[in-house]
């Protein structure tokens, strides 16, 4: 973004019905390369014991649209999300150097990856203090390596995490606001990145009017973004007050860290590309190297 590249100019997801789930076509096109992910959503797929979201994602020569590379969409997708919420807040996230506290809802390869992403990002600017991952249910969870505790949802414990953390991840299923966010401090930062659709949300509206709001880019939430759409739609919110990312990345708009902070992310077809990309390079690097 800060080289130039555009959000705004991303294509549209296509989403294709299927008898058990859908298909998510995310095509894009950026800096010498083509390339597209192919996902299925499988909402059945947690009780058989499989991935609810599975992918693959080719790369291509955007000159003679030689195919270079498959890649694992899945994995893919778990590396950009997280560092796309980070690139979104890292400006304020840098402002204080007091340990962070993080609460998680979820502790799926999101909910991880975020708190990996975090934890490598801020190595020599914050500690992390503490996390929490907050889920329904405790007892299917393993502790993730990086977790202090896991605790129920709803609970007193997950009240408590909610009220104290600096940051706050968001990466559910949820189709309701997981937390009251009047419990928020003033300065908190929160990342939604749970939903792609205009129906469900993973914040309430509250948070919403309440937050700087953050998002990929200002159409894509506008048509994607149920956090979004439903807070605009009860009037806490409205679409003039939305700060695209790259606004924030570029340092056109600074925000301020004593007012809290929302980022939310819906996927965008750039993301895969630009990770794609350095990917499918890096291992020419090592190729090269083991020359």
């Amino acid at each position: 973004m800060i080289a130039g590249l555009d959000p705004a100019q991303d294509s549209a997801r296509g989403i294709v019905p299927l008898s058990q789930g859908q298909f998510l076509i995310m095509p894009a096109e950026a800096a010498g390369h083509a390339g597209v992910k192919v996902a299925t959503v499988a909402p059945n797929n947690p009780s058989l014991d499989l991935p609810r979201i599975q992918a693959l994602y080719l790369i291509f020569d955007a000159r003679t649209l030689t195919p270079e590379a498959v890649l694992d969409g899945t994995a893919l997708t778990t590396l950009r999300t997280p560092a796309v919420s980070i690139a979104g807040i890292f400006p304020v996230l840098i402002q204080r150097s007091t340990p962070l506290r993080l609460a998680v809802f979820g502790a799926g390869q999101q909910g991880v990856g975020h708190v990996d992403t975090i934890t490598d990002v801020m190595d020599g600017r914050r500690d992390i203090e503490s996390v929490t991952y907050i889920v329904r249910n405790p007892d299917r969870v393993s502790l993730p390596q990086a977790a202090d505790e896991v605790v129920q949802l709803g609970s007193p414990a997950a009240t408590s995490a909610v009220a104290a953390a600096d940051v706050i991840v968001c990466a559910t299923s949820a189709s309701e606001p997981l937390f009251d966010s009047s419990l928020l401090r003033t300065d908190a930062i929160v990342v939604a990145v749970g939903s792609h659709e205009p129906h469900v949300r993973e914040v309430d509206a509250a948070l919403c009017g309440r937050a700087q709001v953050v998002v990929e880019d200002i159409q894509t939430a506008l048509r994607e973004s149920g956090d979004i759409i439903l807070a605009i739609a009860e009037e806490t919110l409205s679409a003039d007050e939305l700060i695209p990312m790259k606004d924030v990345a570029t340092g056109a708009v600074h925000l301020d860290p004593n007012r809290p902070v929302l980022f939310k992310s819906s996927g965008m077809s750039w993301e895969d590309l630009v990770i794609a990309r350095a990917v499918v390079q890096a291992s020419r690097n090592m190729n090269v190297a083991a020359r």
